[in-house]
């Protein structure tokens, strides 16, 4: 028998249904998504747009790349599951190849699991095992983001999102994303230093120059951990595999997820060097994570990355779109920040959520982490071709908000 949709769900009143029979804590989605090729999705009245979020820089390869589709057959007819009861091969194999991209090689180990947040629950739990002695205060910089279940929220530097879920997680201090605060903040009394190399909830917030050099030095001297947050900054989002290979350090440990199985749900925890050694048998795990589906996925995804070249894509693209962005020359447009193809563009006006609304009219999904920053994470797939189609659609989304009325323009315009 073939599986029908309900005309409920997709019809008319889907908006209606959708707050019937989801969670209070997700709002009403603007438009319901049907299929997707490439970088262009269709939504279930046939149009089209240009997917320039790629579900917040997790389809690192676009919708429904071959060698994704060939994966997920190939090994959902051989296994899906197991429990960590066993091993698989395309968990190991995939191992092996993470410690090979991230360099931390014969002495480094990968925890698997199944999200970004839980991999910071993980590192949350490797720092509380550096925390023998006096050594418990745990660092974490202050409007950064980490994951919603209660050890990552501790770790969130964003206070409207911890309050109602106080009191928190214990131990966790966030301080200000500048050299002297970090220097003033660090001793011997601290097990670890939580880092997102650039901050992609916050807006795409660039760190100070020399800020994750600087970390890495005072946290080896104090024998604290730079546990670096490269879930969105990760598998070459930024022109490097992570972001802090730009930056020329090794970390103690790394969490990633989203673009890493390129749309199915994965996560790990990666340790270097000494880090390697804190985890013992018994102290964490996850019956779901790396099982054979999401790891034989995984790792599709990664030799296709490195074979076609994407990372170098996402640094020359990211720069092609920095530059369609500053001939735009809107007065709305303050600036660009980030790296590769995770773009932050900051606002002259506080009307993020009404660009992003008219971005989508005009057949353009983008995203408004704030009320002054838009943020680009388009698939690592983009070419000269998709680049041109984001300057039209996001120009004519400018354009709407220019004919806004005059008592809505900037002061002064």
């Amino acid at each position: 028998m073939t599986a029908t949709t309900s005309p409920v769900s997709t019809g008319q009143h889907w908006h209606e249904t959708f707050g019937e029979v989801m969670m209070g804590s997700l709002a009403v989605p603007a438009v319901m998504l049907d299929h997707g090729r490439g970088a262009s999705v269709w939504d279930v009245d046939g149009k089209e747009y240009l997917d320039f979020l790629a579900g917040i820089a997790v389809n690192a390869l676009g919708h429904a790349h071959p060698v994704l589709l060939d994966a997920l057959s190939t090994q959902a007819a051989k296994l899906v599951h197991v429990s960590n009861y066993f091993a698989t091969p395309p968990q190991v194999a995939l191992a092996e190849r993470l410690l090979r991209i991230t360099g931390a090689g014969t002495y480094g180990r990968v925890y698997f699991c199944n999200s970004g947040t839980e991999a910071n629950e993980a590192a949350f739990k490797l720092a509380r095992l550096n925390s023998a002695g006096s050594r418990t205060r745990i660092l974490a910089l202050k409007n950064g983001f980490h994951g919603r279940t209660m050890g990552s929220l501790a770790l969130t530097g964003k206070p409207h999102m911890r309050e109602p879920f106080e009191p928190m997680v214990p131990g966790v201090e966030h301080i200000d994303s500048t050299l002297e605060a970090l220097d003033a903040a660090l001793d011997d009394t601290v097990a670890a230093l939580f880092v997102e190399p650039i901050k992609g909830e916050a807006g795409v917030i660039d760190l100070p120059d020399g800020y994750l050099a600087a970390a890495r030095e005072l946290t080896q001297r104090h024998g604290a951990l730079l546990i670096l947050d490269e879930i969105q900054t990760g598998i070459g989002r930024t022109g490097e595999w992570f972001g802090y290979q730009h930056a020329g350090i090794v970390p103690d440990a790394i969490t990633i997820a989203k673009g890493m199985a390129g749309g199915v749900p994965i996560g790990a925890l990666i340790t270097f060097g000494k880090a390697s050694e804190l985890f013992t048998r018994g102290q964490h795990g996850s019956t779901f994570g790396g099982n054979p589906l999401a790891t034989a996925v995984a790792g599709a995804v990664l030799e296709e990355i490195e074979r076609a070249g994407l990372v170098e894509n996402a640094k020359l693209r990211g720069a092609q779109l920095r530059r369609v962005l500053a001939a735009i020359g809107s007065p709305l447009i303050a600036e660009t920040r980030g790296e590769g193809l995770l773009i932050g563009v900051g606002l002259t006006e506080p009307v993020a959520d009404q660009l992003t609304a008219a971005a989508l009219r005009n057949g353009l999904i983008v995203n408004a982490p704030n009320e002054s920053s838009i943020r680009l994470a388009p698939p690592l797939i983009i070419g000269d071709d998709e680049v041109a189609e984001f300057d039209r659609r996001f120009r004519a989304a400018l354009a709407e908000l220019d004919q806004r009325p005059l008592d809505h323009q900037h002061q002064g315009a």
